[in-house]
């Protein structure tokens, strides 16, 4: 780069020839770079401009810019400054390094007291439920529904015939409760969230008395359906068993066909489903058969027992249309 010989008028401008004990009086800080003139008469000595890169060499952000522009230098890539203001602006943008943000505080989860017992020794009691949709129980009406129809098709419509009672996903616990309340002799409890099971499900057994005949097994349903013999033991297949999933997170037909083929389901076994709108439900669960297909709004409720069980309830139809 051919510059003029005469001295380029700067802060930092000194002459080459000059003694250089000279240069550590101008700034002790590494030099950014050194531009040498060809001198046009040999007894003359170069021009150099030098200056630091840092603040306090005298040179304002604004003077060094216009100075690298003068001689062809991108001053994005000389001056700090200006770099750090270029990185901020490409992660705002999303480009070069990421920016790690913090994750969003979920707000504590509560309870309330909105559900109740519907019938038997612990009727109207109050049970805890969690706000909001982390946990979806029954409704009261379908709940109603559906021990109503046990009884009636067990020969005895005050209460339920004694028995073993499975209750999956069970959340709040108010359907394995509600049979407990109505006459089983143990109930069992499968739900996974322990937050589930030590703020609202063992509290709701501890307030209605019925902790001492129930068992909870903190596991995935999928899990105690794998090792159903295990948790199953001498006892045999329940008597009644409850399935009230998460319409969104199971495939119905998947989950039919494993508790089909799973050791809890006997002959005599009584199974009570929940189950969405424009949901195809099976007529027969293994050896069981659809006794009951009711709808309630959106939600459906099948009930799959016995052959003995349908014969009895179309016999007493049949009596009932004949008066």
């Amino acid at each position: 780069m051919a510059l003029s010989s005469s001295p380029i008028l700067s802060p930092l401008h000194f002459n080459f020839n000059s003694n250089r004990k000279n240069l550590s009086c101008l700034s002790p800080n590494p030099l950014l770079f050194s531009i040498f003139t060809k001198p046009a008469n040999t007894n003359r000595g170069c021009s150099t401009i030098i200056f630091s890169y840092k603040p306090t060499s005298g040179l304002t952000a604004e003077d060094k810019k216009v100075l690298l522009e003068r001689y062809g230098f991108e001053h994005n890539e000389y001056i700090p400054e200006a770099k750090t203001k270029r990185r901020k602006e490409l992660q705002r943008k999303g480009k070069g390094k990421e920016v790690v943000t913090e994750e969003e505080v979920k707000p504590p989860r509560t309870t309330h007291k909105l559900l109740q017992v519907l019938g038997g020794k612990a009727k109207r009691k109050k049970l805890l439920s969690p706000k909001g949709m982390d946990v979806r129980p029954m409704m009261e009406v379908v709940k109603g529904a559906a021990f109503d129809i046990l009884q009636v098709v067990g020969g005895c419509p005050a209460s339920l015939r004694p028995g073993r009672w499975l209750d999956l996903y069970s959340g709040t616990g108010s359907v394995g409760i509600e049979a407990i309340s109505r006459g089983c002799s143990e109930v069992h409890f499968v739900e996974m969230d322990p937050w589930v099971i030590s703020n609202v499900l063992r509290p709701n057994l501890e307030w209605t008395g019925f902790l001492d005949v129930s068992v909870i097994h903190p596991v995935r349903v999928e899990s105690f359906l794998d090792q159903a013999e295990r948790f199953v033991g001498s006892d045999g297949p329940f008597d009644y068993i409850s399935v009230t999933p998460p319409y969104t997170q199971v495939d119905y037909g998947t989950l039919m066909a494993q508790i089909s083929n799973s050791a809890i389901v006997g002959e005599d076994t009584f199974i009570v489903v929940e189950y969405p709108l424009r949901t195809d439900m099976l007529d027969s669960c293994g050896c069981l058969v659809k006794i009951k297909d009711r709808r309630f709004g959106r939600t459906h409720l099948a009930i799959y027992g016995p052959k003995w069980a349908q014969k009895k309830r179309k016999s007493e139809k049949t009596l009932q249309n004949t008066e």
